[in-house]
């Protein structure tokens, strides 16, 4: 620090703050919302406070500072958090695989013309034509629409009423054998399995939607005035989400077949909630993606917030994020897997 200027010493402080903010967000996901809600609205941050670290490790190189170790030890220390954040490389082009999987958050296929463009929902028909997934999951599904998926002879859809704002879907290739609904407490979310038989095989598919915070990222003001306002909102729906995702997980538990799991957790992979449905499972964008699977149109930031994981006895072999695809607020994303003996 003595021979430092005092504008590198003002920058070292600051970089202080936010290496120890990093070092104590690595163990977020082990704090239940309901016991620290402050602490789990924090978890957002991390990929930030990731970028802000290896710009502080750049500024020291350049320098030639041993100061540039404080923030290197500490982006070591996560090195799975950061590998997770962004995928360096993935297999490009995948010859064998038993069947695929789309999950696509459609937002009512923008009932309330949200996006200001005509024929959404074909052009979201016309896209999942295209990529013609096995095994099809909304959320945000609209039963009223004309669309009909009629390549898909198989599917359970939640039933309408008042008490659900929009409606899960499972749309099949194979058979499905047994569908239900899963009920979260004084909620207007749910999820939803289907039993599904593939080839000699069967796998329970799940599809679920956990609690939104009804922050529109891309509207709302995130000034002084508001931040308290949408810190005990955030703080609620984690809270809210760690009894969905408990449910979840403890029904996951006993299924006598492999789990497949999919849907918009509506929080990131640094949460309480995704460490917890996630449990031994694979992450299908850390297995076979690229890039940072960017999944919600937030023009700040790419966050990942869509996720399809798979038992380990289900071999991803690829993964793609759809960004290209903005017919919703979130993007459709597509894992295809590979069946091991």
């Amino acid at each position: 620090m003595k021979n430092l200027n005092f504008l590198d010493k003002l920058v070292f402080l600051i970089n202080s703050v936010e290496s120890l903010l990093l070092l104590l967000s690595y163990g977020l996901s082990y704090v239940p919302p309901k016991t620290f809600s402050f602490l789990s609205v924090l978890s957002l941050s991390v990929p930030v406070l990731i970028i802000l670290n290896m710009a502080f490790a750049v500024y020291w190189l350049i320098k030639l500072k041993k100061q540039s170790l404080l923030s290197l030890l500490v982006l070591a220390l996560g090195y799975n958090y950061i590998v997770s954040f962004y995928k360096f490389s993935s297999q490009t082009h995948v010859l064998d695989f038993s069947f695929s999987m789309m999950s696509y958050n459609v937002r009512l296929f923008n009932l309330y013309n949200s996006i200001k463009e005509d024929d959404i929902p074909k052009k979201i028909e016309n896209f999942i034509l295209e990529k013609s997934p096995s095994i099809l999951c909304f959320q945000e599904y609209d039963s009223d629409t004309s669309l009909k998926f009629e390549s898909y002879p198989y599917s359970y859809v939640t039933a309408n009423s008042s008490r659900y704002t929009s409606e899960l879907a499972i749309f099949s290739k194979f058979k499905l054998i047994n569908s239900a609904t899963i009920e979260f407490p004084e909620s207007s979310n749910n999820a939803i399995f289907s039993d599904v038989i593939v080839k000699s095989d069967t796998i329970r598919v799940y599809n679920l939607h956990l609690q939104s915070s009804g922050i529109d990222p891309n509207v709302e003001p995130f000034d002084s005035k508001q931040s308290n306002r949408l810190i005990n909102r955030l703080a609620a729906t984690f809270k809210a989400q760690q009894v969905q995702s408990e449910l979840v997980a403890s029904h996951i538990s006993k299924s006598p077949y492999k789990v497949l799991l999919c849907g918009d957790f509506n929080n990131t992979i640094y949460s309480y909630v995704y460490r917890i449905l996630k449990g031994e499972m694979l992450d299908a964008f850390e297995e076979s993606g690229t890039g940072f699977g960017r999944t919600f149109i937030f023009k700040y930031f790419p966050f990942r917030i869509d996720f399809i994981l798979s038992d380990a006895k289900i071999k991803v072999v690829k993964f793609s994020s759809f960004t290209n695809i903005p017919y919703s607020d979130h993007f459709p994303i597509i894992a295809k897997f590979l069946m091991e003996d």
